[in-house]
């Protein structure tokens, strides 16, 4: 892959103005990355504000709130790499909820989180209608390959010294996860959009 150097400021521009080219009543964008080595929630929310100022609403989801309930993602252990890249995410209740309503034809309602993961109760939060023309803002870990129906894919792509070097250590266990994401989803070859972070500050966009 080759790649562009690019500042953090000018990467949200250029994302927001991508987006703001789409001619579409709800666009869905996935925001991916490894959990506790890419800032995918700060990416998402960085573009929050020149999307508004664009002239769109923005929904913003993370994955994180729609994981699956604690005894289903721990029923092999809490620190399981295969159930982590299986069993965490609840996809159906992400397209249910959220990626659904926000297709075409779609109620435009999407709820905005379905369970807090570290009390693992339901938060149940009304839904949210999302105006037209509108922008949903999907940040999380592994979601690609998955059959999630979005229509813009961001993929936060770190070299495995990389990762190893900024993967906080009680964190090193997901680390097996993240190698099967990249042997069987191979996410910087499907996304859209990849965004080498292994300097965070000194970001690089693939080059087609």
């Amino acid at each position: 892959m080759r790649f562009r150097p690019i500042t953090p400021d000018l990467l949200t521009t250029e994302l927001a103005e991508r987006i703001l080219g789409a001619e579409v009543p709800h666009l869905r964008v996935a925001i991916d990355g490894a959990a506790e080595a890419t800032a995918t929630g700060e990416l998402a929310d960085a573009l929050t504000g020149p999307l508004r100022v664009g002239g769109r609403e923005v929904l913003r989801v993370s994955a994180g709130d729609f994981l699956r309930p604690a005894s289903l993602r721990f029923e092999r252990g809490r620190t399981d790499p295969d159930s982590r890249f299986e069993d965490w995410l609840d996809t159906g209740a992400l397209s249910r909820e959220v990626l659904g309503p926000l297709a075409p034809g779609g109620s435009g309602e999407a709820l905005p989180a379905l369970r807090n993961p570290v009390t693992d109760r339901a938060r149940r939060l009304p839904r949210i209608r999302l105006g037209v023309p509108g922008v949903l803002l999907l940040d999380g870990e592994l979601l690609l390959g998955r059959g999630l129906d979005v229509d813009l894919t961001v993929h936060l792509w770190l070299s495995p010294p990389a990762l190893e070097r900024r993967i906080p250590p009680d964190a090193r266990w997901a680390l097996p996860a993240y190698a099967r994401y990249e042997r069987e989803v191979a996410p910087a070859s499907v996304a859209d959009v990849v965004v080498r972070v292994d300097h965070p500050r000194n970001p690089a966009v693939r080059v087609r």
